[in-house]
C-alpha cells in the first residue's frame, strides 16, 4: 500500500519511521499529482495555518508557512474528491477542520497544558464510546501534546471523539462518512517511559480503510 506524507521532507522524518514498522510504502512528498495512484495520505504536524483561511486576522498564529497551507488543503481536496484514507496529525488534524469549513482556536487560553517545551507534554483523555479510536484504545488514553491552538468551530460533517479531560480541548475528529481521521497528538512519537499507548493500531485502522476503500472502487 502506497502512503504519501504530504509535507515539507526536513521535517518528516519522525513520521517515515514510524511508517516503517507498517504495510505501507510511504514517502514524502509536496507533489498533489503525487497523489494519483495513492493509497492512503498523512498530513504531519508543522507550524499554524494562516488565519486567513478561516476568515480571520491573526491574533496569535506563528511560524505561518502559506505555500505549505495551500498545498496541504489542495492534498485535502483531492482526498475528499477521491475517497482517499487520511490521518491527520496535530497541524494535520487542523487542516481537515478547515478544510471542511471549521474554525481554529488561535491560541489556547490552556495552551501552557499542550505547549512544546523541552520535550512534549502528556495528559489523560476521554473516548467517545462507539467511535473507531474508542475500538483501538478504550475509554481513556495518555497522550503527547505540542500544539498551542485547538479546534473552534467544527467542520461539517466532522464529529469530535476524544478531549483532554483537563480543560475539553478536542484531541481527535473523524469525518461522518468519509475515511478520515484527525489526531491533535502524535502517535509517532509515544514515548514508551511516559505511556503505554502505542500508535501502531492507528496504522492497522488505516489499513483496514485503505481495503475498503478498494472494494468500494471495485464496483
Amino acid at each position: 500500500m502506497k502512503l504519501a506524507i504530504f509535507g515539507r521532507k526536513a521535517f518528516t522524518s519522525n513520521y517515515e519511521n514510524f511508517l516503517n514498522r507498517s504495510p505501507f510504502h510511504p514517502f514524502t512528498t509536496l507533489e498533489p499529482a503525487a497523489l494519483w495512484g495513492c493509497d492512503a495520505l498523512i498530513l504531519p504536524g508543522g507550524g499554524d495555518i494562516a488565519p486567513a483561511f478561516f476568515g480571520e486576522q491573526n491574533t496569535a498564529s506563528r511560524n505561518l508557512d502559506i505555500e505549505l497551507d495551500i498545498l496541504q488543503f489542495q492534498a485535502m481536496e483531492h482526498a475528499i474528491q477521491n475517497r482517499l484514507p487520511v490521518l491527520g496529525i496535530c497541524k494535520g488534524m487542523q487542516v481537515i477542520n478547515v478544510a471542511f469549513g471549521g474554525t481554529l482556536l488561535q491560541d489556547l487560553p490552556t495552551a501552557g497544558l499542550h505547549c512544546f517545551t523541552d520535550e512534549d507534554q502528556y495528559h489523560p483523555t476521554a473516548i467517545l464510546e462507539g467511535s473507531c479510536l474508542y475500538e483501538l484504545y478504550g475509554k481513556e488514553a495518555l497522550v503527547n501534546s505540542a500544539h498551542h491552538q485547538g479546534v473552534g468551530r467544527l467542520g461539517r460533517h466532522l464529529e469530535a471523539i476524544q478531549w483532554c479531560r483537563t480543560d475539553g480541548c478536542v484531541e481527535a475528529i473523524v469525518h461522518e462518512s468519509l475515511p478520515v481521521l484527525g489526531l491533535q497528538w502524535h502517535p509517532e512519537r509515544l514515548d514508551p517511559s511516559r505511556t503505554t499507548l502505542s500508535g501502531e493500531p492507528l496504522l492497522d485502522l488505516l489499513a483496514s480503510w485503505v481495503r475498503a476503500f478498494r472494494r468500494d472502487r471495485s464496483f
